[in-house]
């Protein structure tokens, strides 16, 4: 079986469908570490990373930029002292796409990796 983390992405086209529920509870069992949350409507998966200091979690947020890039889809980010929030949807479809679950397990990876 491939694992999430494994699968390369493109931009989500404005044409594909939003995961169902039942889509997103099985996903889910594959980013434990992660929490879908409803934000003005639009479902989102969400982390918070734990780091040491600011220099480190800036590191940690520059590997999620090159993962994002890699992949043509791109997070909301907040950076503070010791800690990286981020934020996965697909912004053309305003709602999660596996694609966005394919991001998280990247995500994953890399804080493990670092």
């Amino acid at each position: 079986m491939t694992e999430l983390w494994e699968y390369n992405c493109t931009a989500t086209p404005a044409s594909a469908a939003n995961l169902s529920s039942e889509q997103i509870g099985e996903l889910c069992k594959q980013v434990p570490k992660w929490s879908v949350s409803n934000r003005d409507g639009i479902l989102k998966l969400e982390a918070t990373f734990k780091l040491a200091n600011f220099v480190e979690a800036m590191a940690f947020a520059n590997s999620i930029t090159e993962i994002a890039e890699q992949n043509d889809h791109h997070p909301a980010l907040l950076i503070q002292y010791g800690s990286v929030k981020v934020s996965w949807w697909s912004h053309s479809i305003g709602g999660l796409h596996h694609n966005d679950f394919v991001l998280a397990a990247k995500t994953d990876k890399a804080y493990t990796n670092r």
